[in-house]
């Protein structure tokens, strides 16, 4: 209904296409320059991560493998830090950066930072609204059942909300690696210091495009639903 609407493939569905692929074109270009220039301190993604839990007092986390390309994550319950084969073996300026980037998420959550905090109290409410809220809005339009819609609307709003709360966490992340690779001294040259801040940019690139897709869509529904209501 709402996939062939002209507003819907004009506001939501192009910029989306547009956006998506522009950053991603840019984190992969990124990846493959600094993936195959190597850093000057030799260090791989796991060497990285090692230096960095003891120099900061972080052993508490565990090492382990993540299939794919560009899958390195941080698991806060597990308490994991998951490296890429590239990542964990490549003594690149990428894979320094990537793993320290992972590690500037461990110690925003060993300090409890706010962000970290604020976002997490939406965790439940964005669980179990973002399977159900598209939904929601859309049967309340058909069936005419404003109230319905707007409860939908409400739950998208949530999810809006964790995405616009997301994008500081990265580049906190990030502005922390980035310290933590300059303390160690692990940024010896120029290479290495324009790589890491590319590659660190890059790793906050992504969650600029989700944070803008996510408000142009909630927009689109919400113009929708206030104009049903009128």
């Amino acid at each position: 209904m709402f996939f062939f609407d002209s507003g819907y493939l004009l506001f939501v569905f192009l910029p989306t296409l547009v956006i998506s692929g522009l950053t991603q074109l840019y984190i992969r270009n990124a990846y493959k320059k600094w993936g195959q220039t190597a850093n000057s301190r030799n260090v791989n993604g796991v060497g990285t991560a090692q230096a960095i839990m003891q120099n900061y007092g972080l052993g508490h986390v565990q090492l382990q493998g993540a299939q794919g390309q560009l899958a390195d994550h941080y698991s806060p319950r597990e308490q994991v830090v998951r490296l890429s084969p590239q990542v964990a073996n490549q003594p690149s300026v990428a894979s320094m950066a990537i793993a320290a980037h992972e590690f500037g998420h461990v110690q925003q959550w060993s300090s409890q930072s706010l962000l970290i905090g604020a976002r997490e109290f939406l965790v439940p409410g964005v669980r179990f609204g973002s399977g159900a809220a598209l939904w929601l809005i859309i049967l309340g339009l058909f069936m005419n059942f404003t109230g319905l819609a707007l409860i939908g609307l409400g739950l998208f709003g949530l999810a809006v909300l964790f995405s616009i709360l997301t994008l500081p966490i990265e580049i906190d992340a990030s502005r922390r690696a980035l310290k933590m690779l300059n303390d160690m001294g692990f940024l010896v040259t120029h290479e290495d210091r324009r790589g890491a801040r590319s590659m660190l940019t890059a790793a906050a690139l992504t969650y600029v495009g989700a944070m803008v897709v996510s408000i142009i869509t909630f927009l689109y529904y919400a113009n929708l639903v206030m104009g049903r209501r009128d």
